[in-house]
């Protein structure tokens, strides 16, 4: 991945951190990993855990971050949110968790022109 994308993508988990915190949640953790695969942003807020997974794009020649999530994405997301709270004790049926999407468009000098964010996309 070029360093520009590397930047890109940094940018937007952080705008991501920023707005997610602002609405009143709490950055648990960002970039976890386990085989499965990886989550953006683990955050909570109240008794819920959410999964972030972030999107960044810069124009729409490659369409929307939202249209960037596919199926097999959102399988792989579940997947990952799944093995978190096995790995940290939460039972998944006990738990209230939802995986999300941040989704971040900025122009060309790098500007954000919009950032959604979606609680749930299950």
């Amino acid at each position: 991945m070029s360093d520009a994308r590397v930047k890109l993508g940094r940018q937007g988990e952080e705008l991501t951190a920023r707005e997610l915190t602002r609405r009143g949640h709490e950055i648990v953790t960002r970039n976890w990993h386990c085989t499965a695969g990886e989550v953006d942003i683990v955050a909570r807020r109240d008794e819920a855990w959410y999964f972030f997974e972030v999107r960044t794009r810069r124009g729409q020649e490659f369409g929307t971050p939202e249209e960037s999530v596919t199926e097999a994405k959102l399988e792989r997301m579940i997947d990952v949110a799944l093995t978190y709270l096995s790995e940290h004790d939460l039972n998944a049926y006990d738990v209230d968790w939802r995986v999300g999407l941040a989704a971040i468009e900025v122009d060309r000098a790098g500007r954000v022109a919009r950032l959604e964010i979606y609680d749930s996309i299950t």
